[in-house]
């Protein structure tokens, strides 16, 4: 039994120490544009049953309870909290904030598509509209030189104004992507999320139809981590690893004890 209470105790100490490394993560990107802050999901470990509920307990009665025995816990997964962020006012042509449900589009080097919330794009000498890390936004849009103004509607629709004309001039249409299981998007860093199996294929459309989010243009979804919340959260975590630290002292003491009386 006290064996067991160490082996217990130990996963104890490996499931806090992963839950405060998700909280450590969390408040390192307190500041990370579009950001989406992780939880950590505890599960229990197998049990051990030792009598079961309705068994025998001699001919004439049965236990009406059973007899089992946990032998600890794990975190069985994180998931990501797709709550909206705060928004941030730039007044940046290019920056943006999808307010709602969605993500924007960005190409990766292999070909295939990445999704983020953050909309801080830049452009390039030659006009496209990239990410910070040059990824180019899906689609293409291509802005010419000499343009004095860009507008980027709520449907996404890009519009330039050039250098002697009155009217602006549209260049596309800026389409969001949106998933039925967005928690099951793969995280690849860099603000960029993949599709996965979980995730289901993205559907895509145009801002504000069908439950996309619209575009906001000049604007930046900030962070949804609460910096309160997740300190609350620290100080539990930390409780709990003192617990089951001292249960591994208390039971390492139970033990010495056994065997100076047996010796």
């Amino acid at each position: 039994m006290s064996n067991g209470a160490l082996q217990v105790a130990r996963t104890g100490l490996d499931a806090q120490n992963t839950k405060m490394r998700v909280i450590a993560n969390n408040l390192a990107n307190v500041n990370t544009t579009g950001f989406k802050r992780d939880r950590a999901n505890f599960e229990t470990l197998a049990y051990q049953q030792q009598i079961a509920a309705g068994a025998r307990a001699d001919a004439q009665n049965q236990f009406a309870t059973g007899l089992s025995v946990g032998t600890g816990v794990k975190i069985g997964s994180t998931s990501r909290i797709d709550t909206q962020g705060v928004a941030q006012m730039t007044e940046n042509a290019l920056d943006m904030m999808i307010e709602g449900k969605g993500y924007f589009q960005v190409s990766l080097p292999d070909g295939t598509n990445a999704y983020t919330r953050a909309g801080n794009f830049n452009l390039t000498a030659e006009g496209q509209i990239v990410t910070p890390e040059g990824l180019p936004l899906v689609p293409n849009i291509q802005v010419p030189e000499g343009v004095t103004g860009i507008t980027i509607g709520a449907d996404g629709t890009v519009s330039a104004t050039l250098a002697g004309q009155a009217e602006a001039s549209e260049l596309g249409q800026i389409e969001i992507a949106s998933f039925v299981n967005p928690a099951g998007l793969k995280s690849l860093g860099n603000n960029l999320l993949a599709e996965t199996a979980a995730s289901g294929a993205p559907v895509i459309g145009a801002a504000g139809l069908e439950g996309r989010g619209v575009l906001r243009q000049g604007a930046l979804e900030g962070s949804n981590v609460n910096i309160v919340e997740e300190l609350v959260d620290m100080i539990e975590t930390q409780r709990a690893y003192e617990v089951n630290s001292k249960m591994i002292q208390s039971t390492d003491e139970m033990l010495q004890f056994a065997n100076q009386q047996i010796g």
